[in-house]
């Protein structure tokens, strides 16, 4: 990461909580937005069964697959013209300029990892789980983001999604133009006990 970007947010952030008055803090959140606020299509990826395979296999074994998960992703991703975040453990962040490009990205890497299953031992396949939202984001730099939507993509892919499976936020989904062909079937999902409307892609078709 940028050293001066991330030192100069970090100091604003620490502005912002040593701040008494309401105004003044209200001020500082505003350069905070206005310095690093942008709104994107963010794409979390989950790699699935982590947990068994890394006790059943040991962590070398499950790190060797997630870097054959890195190499493919990020090629993937800059193809559909997203921007890669960063990868942290199993998962990978990024951005899209719309729901569509951050949909056919996710159908793309679930088609591209079963077809690499198909040669590979059971042990060495990858499973993964995709979450797609949409909302204004705080963007450090090109190598971090934080925000609302961030936090339900992150829920969707890593918790709520099983292998296989891309859920894309309600948010996302009412940017998608109605002819763009995308198949889809509404779900509801829960966060912290709060429900919200996401949606379901249906990608299998695209074999075809």
């Amino acid at each position: 990461m940028d050293v001066k970007i991330s030192a100069h947010f970090q100091e604003l952030l620490l502005r912002y909580t040593q701040e008494t008055e309401p105004e003044k803090r209200k001020r500082v959140e505003d350069i905070i937005w206005r310095e690093y606020g942008a709104e994107h299509t963010v794409f979390v990826l989950d790699m699935s069964g982590f947990s068994l395979l890394t006790r059943k296999y040991g962590i070398v074994h499950y790190m060797s697959m997630v870097r054959r998960m890195q190499l493919t992703v990020e090629p993937i991703v800059n193809k559909y013209r997203g921007t890669f975040v960063k990868f942290e453990a199993d998962n990978c962040f990024a951005v899209f300029p719309d729901t569509y490009s951050a949909i056919q990205a996710a159908v793309s890497l679930q088609l591209a990892f079963d077809e690499s299953n198909l040669v590979t031992d059971d042990e060495f396949d990858i499973h993964i789980s995709c979450g797609i939202d949409y909302g204004k984001i705080l963007m450090i730099g090109s190598e971090d983001c934080f925000g609302d939507a961030i936090n339900r993509a992150c829920k969707m892919g890593e918790d709520l999604a099983s292998a296989g499976e891309i859920f894309v936020g309600a948010d996302a989904m009412s940017r998608l133009a109605p002819n763009s062909g995308i198949i889809s079937h509404p779900i509801t999902v829960s966060i912290s006990g709060v429900a919200f409307p996401a949606f379901s892609i249906e990608y299998k078709e695209s074999r075809k």
